[in-house]
């Protein structure tokens, strides 16, 4: 075992003990726990319990309510095996005040034999309702004896987030070695707060008091993360997030990158050629990304814009810059139908002023991915357009100045690393705009995005009609298909979303296949096409194509629609089961109806069994076209990892803090993270690498 002094007679700080410091932590268990986020004692301590379990008395089974996690203790009076649909082992007990059910579908000889009638016991777990009364499912039981009674647990039970191999009692009894082995002086308090009468209570104190509360603790202040001892350290996690994300801000202002000052003159140009007039949102965000891209310091913007608001337009022009330069252009997307739908768009403008686009997919044929690969590393393709594609090493830029990264949460941080490093010189990076069409609340952009500079194009184009949204049972679908044939024959389109390919046994939503099938039954005298992720690439861009040209009257289609498809004749939206989507992702596929000229209509299908969360969700669609409200409400219900995206390979994922529980701390925080950065720069350092350590690389993204 590694010793807790070092050398010269000194403590040891905790993030220089290697867990091996704790019996029993060998190779294999240290590899389960670094998947955790564990590698030092340190890390163990702020390894905090995400709930609290009471077993410090005892209810009586009279009291018990359904679904409450409790303590008894009773006499067993039978103990049977039942043959049912499954085989279970039921042990009925008593006490004074009651009876109740103990339920094992798992069980051995011994552990019925242990059961046996007349046997006292004690147990824990939760009580449910069920068929004879109320049960406890699987709970944890221990005999008890007049001659060796057992205590009861002195203190509130941690419940820690885990991995496999690594149990609840494991993880509390290596917390217990950590804390044993861990003095003051070896955990400082970096970030004291004023507020705080407790400052003689050190951090090593608090943090035993959280993962070991004593039976008096205040149980709902610590489920709600509104201890004092957690609001501390709720801050000093967010600090050390924001300090992290700004010092990123700081080393990029010391990178070097190509000032982009040509471009003016064909901006004007190409603006001239345009059939519409920019927003006054448009063109304010034009000029922000000007000014940033003409600077030899790159560039790291996000641009947020609800959908139909013109943000590919705008990347355009950003465009304009780099090829005006005689430099290269990456946009990347997440779907072919999303880069399809890009590179259309760029054609149309682009072309008409010489500009020479590239195409790379990752299912193009051998030859044209040949060609296109030599077009980009000779300087031919001015604007290259692609998916994952982009990544690979074979691709080879001659001179990269500007990357476009649409919907970037899809994209996993070591890829954005890989097109950020595919700039012509190691000390020149390109510069980077990241655009999304899901409005993220300024106070989640201010902790996820603090080193990023934001802007928003919150303002649509003149002359679009809000859409207006109903919420119907599928007990009316027949309504809704006579709807649809109405708005088709009098020339409109309509889209019709599922959410599976094919059929699911544990799913009830439809399947788009046979709902395509389905509807062309009912509806002989319109042309119906469908599109899923599963098509080959070209029949999908045939299928779009011929919705485009009015050929198809109604499209059933998978959620890849979801962004960049635009077709402003569409006018009515059905999307079944809107209950299992969240809901920047119904506001998205929303958006795509409602932008033409003529009023649309978005109609969610939902099902029977609809959950409160799902009803919120809904009349929330209902009530506004706000991107940013609807975002705001989706942090509220589904917390900022949904709002985000899916998380992310080295995404930061927060210990204790809570961005949608603890969004009134941000102001503050962001002001005293930028206070302590310059002034302390050595305690932001410790900081950072307290809560974030290994993590932090990955950010740079």
């Amino acid at each position: 075992m590694n010793s807790p002094v070092n050398t010269a007679g000194s403590i040891r700080p905790l993030h220089q003990q290697p867990l091996t410091s704790l019996k029993g932590v060998g190779g294999q268990l240290g590899q389960r726990l670094e998947k955790l986020g564990l590698y030092h004692l340190q890390d163990l301590l702020f390894h905090l319990p995400y709930r609290y379990v009471d077993r410090t008395t005892v209810t009586p089974i009279g009291c018990l309510l359904p679904f409450q996690a409790a303590v008894i203790e009773g006499e067993v009076r039978d103990a049977s095996v039942v043959f049912g649909r499954r085989r279970s082992l039921i042990c009925r007990i008593q006490d004074g005040s009651g009876s109740i059910n103990l339920r094992f579908y798992h069980f051995s000889a011994s552990q019925k034999n242990a059961l046996a009638t007349g046997s006292n016991i004690r147990c824990f777990g939760e009580v449910r309702p069920g068929a004879s009364g109320l049960e406890m499912y699987h709970p944890e039981y221990q005999r008890l004896s007049k001659q060796n009674p057992v205590p009861l647990e002195q203190t509130l039970t941690p419940a820690y987030h885990t991995t496999d191999g690594i149990s609840q009692a494991r993880l509390r009894s290596l917390i217990e070695q950590a804390f044993s082995l861990a003095k003051p002086d070896s955990l400082p308090d970096l970030l004291v707060d004023e507020s705080t009468s407790d400052d003689d209570i050190s951090l090593l104190s608090r943090l035993h008091y959280l993962h070991f509360p004593p039976q008096d603790a205040p149980l709902d202040a610590l489920l709600d993360g509104e201890h004092p001892y957690q609001q501390q350290l709720i801050t000093e996690e967010l600090m050390a997030y924001q300090l992290s994300l700004l010092r990123l801000r700081q080393q990029r202002q010391q990178q070097q990158a190509p000032a982009l000052n040509q471009g003016h003159s064909l901006i004007s140009q190409f603006k001239a050629g345009l059939s519409f007039k920019l927003t006054d949102a448009q063109q304010r965000v034009c000029e922000e990304l000007s000014h940033d891209i003409t600077q030899a310091t790159p560039m790291m913007r996000l641009l947020q814009g609800d959908v139909g608001a013109g943000k590919t337009i705008v990347a355009a022009i950003a465009a304009l810059h780099a090829v005006a330069s005689n430099k290269q252009v990456a946009l990347m997307a997440p779907t072919d139908i999303l880069a399809e739908q890009h590179r259309n768009s760029f054609t149309a403008w682009l072309s008409p002023l010489g500009i020479q686009l590239g195409w790379l997919s990752g299912k193009q044929g051998a030859k044209q991915r040949r060609e296109q690969l030599a077009a980009l590393a000779d300087g031919s393709a001015q604007v290259i357009i692609g998916t994952h594609a982009l990544f690979q090493d074979e691709v080879i830029f001659h001179d990269l100045a500007l990357v476009i990264i649409d919907e970037q949460h899809r994209f996993g941080v070591h890829q954005r690393l890989q097109l950020r490093n595919k700039g012509p010189e190691k000390h020149l990076l390109p510069h980077q705009l990241i655009m999304t069409a899901t409005p993220i609340p300024r106070t989640l952009a201010m902790s996820a995005y603090a080193d990023l500079d934001y802007s928003v194009i919150d303002e649509l184009p003149k002359g679009r009609i809000p859409i207006e949204t109903v919420v119907i049972s599928q007990k009316r679908r027949g309504d809704i298909v006579e709807r649809i044939r109405h708005a088709c024959l009098e020339g409109r389109q309509a889209y019709w979303v599922c959410t599976l390919i094919e059929q699911s046994e544990t799913l009830s939503a439809e399947a788009a296949e046979d709902t395509a099938a389905s509807l062309q039954a009912q509806l002989p005298e319109l042309n119906v096409g469908l599109v899923h992720g599963r098509l080959k690439p070209k029949e999908k861009e045939a299928i779009m194509a011929a919705f485009k040209a009015g050929e198809i009257k109604l499209l059933v289609a998978t959620t890849v629609i979801e962004v960049g498809v635009d077709v402003p004749n569409a006018s009515l939206m059905i999307i079944e089961n809107p209950e299992r989507l969240g809901l920047a992702q119904l506001h998205q596929l929303r958006g795509r109806v409602g932008r033409g000229n003529i009023a649309s209509h978005c109609v969610l299908l939902y099902g029977e069994a609809l959950s409160q969360q799902g009803k919120a969700r809904l009349q929330a669609m209902r009530a506004t076209n706000d991107g940013f409200r609807i975002a705001e409400i989706d942090l509220e219900l589904r917390g900022p990892g949904e709002v985000l995206g899916t998380r992310q390979t080295g995404d930061i994922a927060f210990k204790v803090a809570n961005l949608a529980r603890d969004m009134p701390l941000m102001a503050t925080v962001h002001h005293r993270a930028k206070i302590l950065l310059e002034q302390h720069p050595a305690i932001a350092e410790q900081l950072i690498d307290r809560w974030i350590g290994r993590n932090e690389a990955f950010a740079q993204a």
